[in-house]
């Protein structure tokens, strides 16, 4: 497996870079808010919800139920769960102290 993914450019290294210099919260919400739609951001963070709840055994059905997310969301985190490049985990382990 390679450093860095294949799809990595000088514009998505800057995006990045600009993403590690937010120092809070309140700047986070306001680069996100000129960066993203609203829904866009909704939806990465039903995405995150989606991988911590199946970090945590809970069933499609469950986490549909809870989040609103599609079972085609839901399986699509499953699988960068178990074959991605591991950014779930690693967050989910800082947010959550787990390391599943």
């Amino acid at each position: 497996m390679e450093d860095y993914p294949r799809w990595r450019d000088g514009l998505t290294d800057q995006l990045f870079k600009a993403i590690l210099l937010l120092k809070n919260e309140k700047e986070c919400y306001s680069f996100f808010e000129d960066l993203a739609t609203i829904n866009e951001i909704k939806e990465f963070s039903q995405r995150l919800e989606v991988a911590r709840m199946l970090s945590e055994g809970s069933t499609y059905e469950e986490i549909a139920h809870k989040t609103g997310a599609s079972s085609a969301t839901i399986s699509r985190v499953k699988r960068c769960l178990n074959y991605g490049a591991d950014g779930y985990k690693l967050i989910l382990g800082r947010l959550f102290g787990k390391k599943k």
